[in-house]
């Protein structure tokens, strides 16, 4: 298993909501452990000179070997946050993405590999079974009011 810790730098991300029939596609987060702590949906970091939009593609090519569309203009969240110990510091551009045609259907889940080698698995949530007693917690933190109180709130399928 692969120990990850934040960065000890601000970074800027982008992230990508996908819907799947009112649920949402993230990966899980480990502990160190191996347990489930969360989930966060896919994306990550843009590069020097790229802009949010074109990492968000390239992310999910890489990471799912897709082209995705983005359907929408980014929700913007600061994320400042505790992993095992050590500090994390994000500024994220949130935006709805959408999968080629036919892309995935059938599938609960979605196995892939983080340039690191780390195995990933994401699947499809419920919102609502996020966030609360017994349930995973949704990343970053504050990503669930988010889309509550946002257009986001009533997902497309």
């Amino acid at each position: 298993m692969t120990t990850w810790r934040p960065h000890p730098h601000i970074r800027v991300v982008a992230i990508g909501l996908h819907w799947r029939n009112g649920r949402l596609l993230a990966a899980e987060v480990r502990d160190d452990a191996g347990r489930i702590k969360g989930v966060r949906p896919l994306g990550g970091a843009i590069e020097f000179g790229e802009s949010w939009r074109r990492a968000l593609v390239r992310e999910f090519n890489e990471e799912l070997g897709i082209d995705v569309i983005i359907t929408g203009e980014p929700l913007m969240l600061e994320n400042i946050f505790v992993h095992e110990g050590s500090t994390g510091h994000e500024v994220m551009f949130i935006a709805e993405v959408a999968f080629p045609e036919g892309t995935f259907n059938g599938q609960d889940r979605i196995d892939f590999r983080e340039d690191n080698g780390e195995e990933i698995v994401a699947r499809w949530f419920d919102l609502s079974d996020l966030d609360v007693d017994g349930g995973p917690s949704l990343y970053p933190t504050g990503l669930k009011g988010l889309l509550l109180a946002s257009k986001l709130s009533t997902p497309s399928s």
